[in-house]
């Protein structure tokens, strides 16, 4: 039920000074007491707030009114007009002070502030530079105020507008009004849909160049932030923009051109063309895929050679280790001893991990550095457990520093990493932002060795690099395909290679690690679903259920992820009392509850506990880490999480919404991590969703088993469907003219690409 209410803010409950989330009592103008929550940018008790919101009752704190929109007033009372100016808000008035103040001037307190601030003298105490920092501080307050109530005019919520504010500040007003498409840029979370509402609601033509300029940017943006494309074809991008502005803009070519030319000169884009196509994209991703190609053909120029007698290492690491290596793997090692870049991929079970602990044992064996890294903290976790040597994400290997809202490294161009190698593991899913950065951190001669699966989904952010690579054909490129990791009774390993190479998998349910359950009824696979995560498998494998992960293709549905989330939270962690818990959106945050971190917060302060007893400060939590809810302080707001590798991060209310509930999440969120057990309910969907690449993602992720829940039609559209979304990048292309220019002043370098022989 929506409410609009005016009163007196007799008490502020709680106020978080960083986001200004509130919880107030205000004392309506008909004598009743009620429980304001919402975000206030600067709020006083005495103020008087016209407010409306939702109301809502809740269990243990009763009637509250969430705020959505308010305006604020000033008191008129005596008692109003003194509570609100010895509230503390304004610097050296306190309680007698406002007193004094409103006993010589009664109701026309706020009149003899605002114009006419030297007769506050007259008050006992008041200097004239006490007097003027009060009527600079009222004046502030206010300007603020009306700042905040100028973008609630044109629909924007109150957490938008102080965002808004607290980055235009004073410009604010002038700032919006002469170009609100600049939001897009300048705000995070404002999209083109909410710029564009309030350019419309200004009136702000449907054919501009203020209009045509934002799509352009925009659907650029999002080609490369949502679909992973670097640049798109000209009439791809003006036929996205028409459908997002709804109009053909095919009828307004020369407007187009126009805001094109701008565009090209400020430089925010770069036109080219591609097999005779004319092609678009954002300067900052043209730049990007440049500056890694180049980076590449000069570190695999560049690479200091390293005399050993490759051979009788080899063999020795195979004593030690009681292995031997197959001719796919011995070439492998090889060839990260010779190339300044080498790139090692193939399937699960084919020996990539044991590959690189015999480079790096050969290569610290002669005195050189080795940092160890991967894009996510998990599959950084993973590999320092099979290698036992350090290994850090790519941002922490970086150093990343937050300095305002801007995310900078301690090791960059000009502050190179102190190593001689750098392994990178899981690279399919590196993006072109994180590349650039970590390339350009390497020191000139530093070796190279990328490993990864080119079947795997390739990055969530924009580029496809794995893939590029290898399809440029300049790069050492060692694919690995005999299957070593197996036994006799495992079909994990087998069926994954199998799916891959578009193949129904070996179904034998006596097998210890691969079942399928046949339900052609989404509400059984739910079910099934739920009782093998909470009751069966933890029975048969003796793994608790926080072991067991369910990895789900979409999220809406009755057997998607959303549905599975809520029901497993109910099975296995209950609402019970005494245990805490908190409402974000439309869901439950509860004590002991398993989450996930949905967006990279480079800022969000956290306290490790070592394995040695210490504990360590840092801060930054990332897209994927997984974790539980340690604790919930409902008082004030407060969630504690406890990640996986041992950091505990504190979330206010206002943070809770980058957390999500983790029992099951999207296979697309599973990349780079492993898990014991992995449960997949089998969905219909888009065939640009369900099919091969992320069956394979998903069975992929199992260290001991995994359980398929479906129909076995289903199965096979996904295992029959080859569909993988082609990704329009420049790297490939970019690699491809680097190494032309270095063949002919240097002469040619050829790039092995052998494949194991079975």
């Amino acid at each position: 039920m929506e409410l609009t209410v005016k009163g007196t803010v007799s008490a502020i409950v709680f106020r978080n000074e960083e986001n200004g989330y509130t919880v107030l009592n205000l004392e309506t103008t008909d004598g009743e007491d009620l429980t304001c929550v919402g975000t206030f940018p600067t709020l006083s008790v005495g103020a008087v707030l016209n407010a409306t919101g939702k109301v809502s009752v809740h269990s243990r704190y009763g009637e509250q009114l969430a705020v959505e929109s308010y305006t604020v007033c000033d008191p008129t009372s005596k008692a109003g007009i003194i509570k609100y100016l010895g509230s503390g808000l304004i610097k050296g008035v306190g309680e007698v002070t406002a007193n004094n103040i409103y006993n010589m001037f009664g109701n026309d307190t706020f009149g003899v502030i605002e114009h006419n601030p030297m007769l506050l003298t007259k008050v006992k105490g008041i200097s004239q530079k006490k007097a003027m920092d009060i009527a600079n501080a009222v004046a502030e307050l206010k300007q603020m105020q009306e700042q905040i109530m100028f973008l609630q005019s044109y629909g924007i919520t109150v957490n938008l507008a102080v965002k808004i504010y607290n980055i235009y500040k004073s410009e604010t007003k002038s700032l919006v009004l002469a170009n609100p498409y600049r939001l897009i840029d300048d705000i995070d979370g404002v999209g083109f849909l909410t710029a564009d509402k309030i350019a419309q609601s200004m009136g702000i033509e449907a054919i501009s160049e203020f209009r045509v300029r934002a799509a352009i940017v925009y659907e650029l943006k999002e080609a490369a932030e949502k679909q992973g494309n670097t640049y798109l074809l000209f009439e791809d991008l003006i036929s996205c923009c028409s459908n997002l502005l709804e109009v053909d803009l095919s009828q307004y070519g020369q407007l187009v051109e126009d805001t094109v030319t701008k565009l090209v000169l400020e430089p925010t884009v770069k036109t080219f063309d591609v097999e005779g196509q004319r092609c678009i994209s954002l300067v900052k991703y043209y730049k990007l895929e440049k500056a890694i190609a180049a980076r590449l053909i000069a570190l695999n120029r560049d690479a200091r050679r390293v005399l050993v007698d490759a051979d009788s290492l080899i063999t020795q690491f195979e004593k030690v280790n009681d292995i031997s290596f197959h001719a796919g793997q011995l070439g492998a090692v090889k060839s990260a001893l010779i190339n300044g870049v080498t790139v090692i991929t193939g399937g699960p079970g084919t020996g990539k991990t044991t590959i690189i602990k015999c480079i790096a044992e050969i290569l610290s064996s002669h005195g050189m550095r080795i940092e160890f890294c991967a894009p996510t903290g998990r599959a950084a976790k993973r590999l320092a457990q099979s290698t036992g040597s350090d290994a850090k994400t790519i941002h922490r290997l970086l150093g990343f520093e937050v300095h305002g809202d801007r995310l900078q490294f301690k090791y960059n161009r000009m502050n190179t990493l102190p190593c001689d190698v750098v392994i990178v593991d899981e690279l399919s899913m590196v993006d072109v932002s994180v590349m650039h950065s970590l390339l350009s951190a390497l020191e000139n001669g530093t070796r190279l060795v990328l490993v990864g699966d080119k079947d795997q989904l390739p990055s969530v952010g924009a580029g496809n690099v794995l893939a590029d690579i290898i399809r440029s054909g300049v790069i050492e490129i060692r694919y690995l395909t005999h299957i070593y990791r197996q036994s006799e009774d495992s079909l994990i390993v087998t069926n994954a290679h199998l799916i891959n190479k578009g193949k129904m998998p070996e179904i034998n349910n006596k097998s210890r690690d691969f079942f399928v359950m046949n339900y052609n009824d989404f509400q059984q696979v739910s079910d099934t679903v739920v009782d093998l995560v909470s009751a069966r498998l933890p029975k048969f494998t003796g793994l608790p259920s926080s072991e067991i992960q369910v990895l789900g293709a979409l999220k809406s549905g009755v057997a998607g992820v959303e549905n599975l989330n809520l029901r497993l939270q109910q099975t296995l962690n209950p609402r019970i009392f005494g245990k805490n818990e908190l409402n974000v959106g439309r869901n439950v945050l509860r004590e002991g509850d398993r989450v996930m971190q949905t967006v990279n917060n480079y800022e969000l302060p956290y306290v490790r506990f070592n394995a040695e007893g210490t504990i360590t400060d840092g801060q930054g939590v990332f897209n994927g880490d997984i974790g539980f809810v340690r604790r919930i302080d409902r008082a004030n707001g407060i969630l504690e999480v406890q990640f996986d590798d041992n950091r505990l991060a504190t979330y206010n209310e206002q943070q809770l919404t980058d957390l999500q509930l983790a029992y099951a999440i999207t296979i697309h969120k599973s990349q780079g991590s492993e898990f014991e057990v992995v449960v997949v309910p089998l969905v219909s969907g888009p065939p640009t969703i369900i099919n091969k690449n992320l069956l394979y993602t998903a069975i992929t992720r199992a260290k001991r088993a995994v359980v398929l829940v479906g129909s076995k039609k289903i199965l096979a559209l996904m295992v029959h469907n080859n569909y993988v979304a082609a990704r329009t990048t420049n790297l490939c292309r970019f690699l491809r003219e680097e190494n032309e220019v270095y063949r002919r002043f240097f002469g040619s370098v050829s790039a092995s690409q052998d494949e194991d022989e079975e």
